[in-house]
């Protein structure tokens, strides 16, 4: 006996300031589904959830939940008030004695139930509100973005929870390994539309482009027939008195066809632009050390970051992973060792907590109020890599229209703001790219041609991001903060990390954990006057070098495979930028230890 669907919802339509969102909508989730909702940033995927949660009413249709049946809905900006802790908003739901689930959930999550509301971070509240609906364990789940402010750990622990569950769920977000690994069928809004393709995320890009395929055939078929038609009605005239009424007609139908169609929405006219080109070494630090509050955020790092390297920093939240780049870039004050930066740096920060956006102000304003720009808050101009151009002819390069470059920035959905900042960002010249959880709220097409923009990219990028498939397609280098102050270097993106962690790659060379007592050194005399730092760099500059020696050794095995660039061109492309950048990098040593050993002996 087929079982009653979880919830139903039927010829929904939905206008928001005279544009509609929805016509004609229609949809069913059933018991057990694991649905990927899908569509581009402001397409109103978040919209439809909450018409599907029952928080939005629609101007007409009907939304019908089974008798008995529970829907929870992940709340992206949840109210607390009347709450102490964020454990007593998450328990909020639950009977007395089932409290318990909030803490068993709050430890995979990794939030404190016992801190205040009153001084909890967006984060910690979202990560709350998503404890709040994973301890409720409702029969349907709705998840929007849930892996926003999840490191890579607590992702990993959600995912293995949501392959468990009894229950259904409609799932919204930007991490393609999370949709891949999780869903069963696909829902995608287009244009207002909204299909269905019980298969998993897995098949969508295939589906999607299947579709438009088709499109642009028929609509390639409609405008030659137009054109036969029109001629038809041209060259007639001077062939007979009176036309063919109905065929004229007929015609103007298929103008107003073609003129009813939707076009589908361009990609953003993203770019960024390298500017000056820097020195080769971007960043160089030796022996570095920093500690809060008794907690090592990092000892005796080593690091030399050349031109061009795409560098991931991955690792638990508050591991520490934007200090150490604000340490790289010279912003924070190491507690030992020395940070020499390079020459001719042009540095563009993307902050992850949007703080550059004032959400008051127009995205007009926002654009034109940067002084780093050369531009004030009345122009109409703001220049683009040395270029004029109007503000609102620049914003719609980055798909906003005309009426939004008036409406204030807190209007907008996370990924429209997160494409706001990008816009903000790529009008300036840069060579060192700072992106701290870039692809947060971004659509797939928007991080398609993010990844494509920074492999064209001249300069050098330091990335933090707990998306899995952008790190693997986008890093080249993964420097790994493992806690306790371990920093630990490994060619490749993240799944390259995870295979390389404890197998063919140990410690990298640019990155060494610090020598316990016992295995120190002890100090040289030496007549050519070196400094503590050289002396310790000298004695640790051998075995940076053998090691250095040992990867070129295994990439060198790796590469020579006739079959790898067939098999996989994209660990192929990687492994190569990796054997490039260790010759470079024993060279520099070879050279660093060849002057320190000259100045040693006097």
């Amino acid at each position: 006996m087929a079982r009653a669907p979880l919830l139903q919802i039927s010829d929904i339509a939905l206008t928001f300031g005279g544009d509609p969102v929805f016509a004609d909508l229609s949809l069913v989730i059933q018991p057990g589904d694991r649905v990927a909702l899908v569509g581009r940033n402001g397409s109103g995927k978040s919209t439809l959830m909450k018409v599907m949660a029952g928080l939005v009413l629609p101007d007409s249709g009907t939304r019908v939940a089974s008798p008995g049946v529970q829907v929870g809905y992940m709340e992206q900006d949840p109210t607390m008030e009347g709450f102490a802790t964020l454990g007593e908003y998450a328990s909020s739901g639950l009977p007395p004695e089932e409290a318990y689930k909030v803490d068993m959930v709050a430890e995979g999550l990794k939030f404190d139930p016992d801190g205040a509301v009153a001084t909890a971070s967006g984060g910690e509240r979202r990560r709350a509100a998503l404890a709040k609906l994973m301890a409720e364990a409702p029969e349907l789940m709705l998840l929007d973005e849930p892996t926003n402010h999840l490191d890579i750990e607590a992702i990993a622990w959600l995912e293995n929870e949501l392959k468990q569950t009894r229950a259904a769920f409609v799932l919204i977000s930007h991490d393609r390994a999370f949709l891949r690994a999780l869903t069963r069928a696909t829902l995608w809004i287009d244009r207002g539309a909204v299909r269905r393709a019980e298969q998993g995320f897995d098949a969508f890009e295939e589906w999607r482009d299947k579709i438009w395929e088709d499109e642009d055939q028929q609509r390639h078929k409609l405008n030659r027939k137009i054109k036969a038609e029109a001629r038809w009605a041209v060259e007639g005239i001077s062939a007979r008195r009176t036309r063919n009424q109905g065929r004229l007609r007929a015609l103007q139908d298929l103008r107003a066809e073609k003129a009813g169609q939707i076009r589908r929405q361009g990609t953003a006219a993203m770019a960024f632009d390298g500017g000056s080109t820097s020195g080769r070494k971007v960043v160089e630090c030796f022996g570095l050390s920093k500690s809060f509050d008794g907690k090592s955020i990092v000892q005796g790092l080593d690091l030399t970051v050349q031109r061009g390297d795409r560098i991931a920093f991955v690792g638990p939240n508050g591991v520490g992973k934007t200090t150490l780049i604000k340490m790289l870039l010279g912003q924070v004050e190491p507690d030992a060792g020395q940070v020499k930066l390079g020459t001719k740096l042009d540095i563009a920060v993307f902050d992850q907590t949007r703080a550059a956006l004032n959400p008051d102000m127009t995205l007009w304003e926002n654009l034109a109020s940067d002084p780093e720009l050369g531009v004030s808050g009345k122009s109409d101009q703001i220049m683009v890599r040395g270029t004029p151009k109007h503000v609102v002819g620049y914003l719609k390069e980055f798909l906003f229209d005309e009426a939004q470059a008036r409406a204030p920035v807190r209007s907008l959905s996370g990924g429209e703001k997160a494409r706001l900042l990008l816009a903000r960002l790529m009008a300036r010249e840069s060579n060192l790219l700072v992106l701290d959880e870039p692809t947060n709220d971004l659509d797939i097409e928007t991080l398609d041609l993010l990844q494509d923009i920074l492999g064209d990219y001249d300069g050098t990028v330091l990335l933090v991001s707990h998306d899995r498939d952008f790190l693997d397609r986008v890093a080249t280098t993964t420097i790994a903060m493992e806690g306790n102050g371990q920093a630990v270097v490994y060619p490749g993106g993240w799944t390259d990390y995870r295979d390389q962690r404890g197998g063919d790659f140990t410690e990298s060379a640019t990155a060494t954990k610090p020598l316990a007592k016992k295995d120190k050194p002890a100090e040289k005399k030496t007549s050519g006057g070196l400094s503590f730092t050289e002396k310790h760099r000298l004695d640790a500059l051998p075995g940076v070098i053998a090691t250095l020696t040992a990867e070129i050794g295994k990439l060198e095995e790796l590469l020579a495979d006739p079959a790898l660039f067939t098999d996989n061109p994209v660990k192929f492309a990687k492994a190569t930028d990796a054997l490039i950048a260790r010759q470079m990098q024993l060279s520099d040593a070879e050279d660093e230890w060849l002057a320190l050993e000259e100045k040693a002996a006097g």
